[in-house]
């Protein structure tokens, strides 16, 4: 494989230019995925190995990002656990929710390169048509990220349910979370096989938990992940929403590459995060705004993170449905064309 700048700069090794993707690039803010959504659904698309390769590689040649994700969602791993997972326009649906001890049980646990094998198939597929163009990076929900749907029963506004779970069954919060850290960390393990070139793991939720119970209830369960998925010469990235309390934590995690979101000061970051990789942060609602703001914003944090070789550019959160186009194209055309060493 070519040496990308993206995997230069998540192990911090010196390269010339900023690299930047952002989250949910393959999204419907894209005319190109909304068109083949038309034809199929969101869960079709998430089993369709060729559409998945296509819907990937969209913003690739649209915008010229330095990476590419794997389209699919952090839900998928749990069907084969025996929950049926639903998509609405109002979000995920899960059943049945997991409210008792006993459920816990009830879930399978499974061999990830059997019950996924369409997206390791889908994998195979977009390294095809990337052609090593741009590295791929593979994903997967946190076990407490995971953990949150499947109590809540889909998406959530106060998470009650979850912290009722956690705090009146600890244990078996902490076997369900076990059993979780298992799959996620070999599912992992088989998208890198199958060839993806870097590996994020996705922690939307677990900045709900204050400090003390987030290294109880997510962060042991993270360095499993990531102790299972370890292999030479591919960079573990953690996306954790609602970073700032969790940085001296995250700082002695077995990871390369910290991604932080837009509350979090990246000087302070630097700092704390000290040998690691810094990806982040530009709030994704920005792109909103006028262009001349987006290239300011970019510039701000570029010349922030100028010095540092570990730095990878993206938003604090998935990009949004409604973002414009062009405000895209504004973002990787400064990002491209800033001179790090000027």
């Amino acid at each position: 494989m070519p040496e990308h700048d993206f995997i230069k700069a998540a192990f911090g090794q010196p390269h010339d230019r900023t690299p930047i993707w952002v989250m949910r690039q393959a999204g419907r803010y894209l005319p190109a995925y909304r068109a083949v959504r038309e034809k199929v659904s969101f869960a079709e698309l998430c089993r369709n190995p060729h559409l998945m390769a296509e819907v990937t590689r969209q913003p690739i040649d649209t915008f010229g990002f330095d990476a590419a994700i794997l389209f699919s969602d952090i839900l998928l791993p749990l069907e084969p656990m025996g929950i049926k997972v639903s998509y609405e326009e109002g979000g995920p649906t899960l059943h049945p929710a997991v409210r008792d001890p006993k459920d816990v049980l009830a879930l399978n646990a499974y061999d990830p390169g059997d019950k996924m094998a369409h997206v390791l198939e889908g994998i195979r597929e977009i390294k095809r048509r990337l052609n090593d163009v741009v590295p791929l990076i593979g994903f997967c929900g946190a076990p407490f990220t995971l953990a949150t749907y499947l109590v809540e029963g889909g998406g959530s506004a106060s998470f009650t349910e979850i912290k009722k779970f956690v705090y009146n069954h600890p244990r078996e919060a902490e076997t369900l979370l076990g059993k979780l850290a298992e799959i996620s960390g070999q599912y992992l393990k088989r998208q890198i096989e199958a060839g993806a070139d870097a590996v994020q793991l996705f922690d939307t939720w677990g900045g709900i938990l204050s400090p003390e119970f987030y290294r109880r209830f997510s962060l042991p369960y993270i360095k499993t992940v990531f102790d299972i998925c370890k292999t030479r010469g591919v960079p573990r990235i953690l996306y954790l929403n609602f970073t700032r309390p969790y940085l001296a934590d995250l700082a002695e995690l077995d990871c390369e590459v910290v991604s932080v979101d837009w509350r979090t000061d990246l000087t302070e970051a630097m700092r704390i995060l000290d040998g690691k990789a810094i990806q982040g942060n530009l709030d994704p609602h920005l792109l909103f705004g006028p262009g001349e703001l987006v290239r300011a914003e970019a510039l701000r944090i570029l010349e922030t993170t100028a010095k540092k070789d570990g730095f990878i550019f993206n938003l604090g959160h998935g990009i949004l449905p409604q973002t414009p186009t062009e405000n895209v194209r504004i973002l990787v055309e400064t990002v491209h064309s800033f001179k790090r060493f000027a």
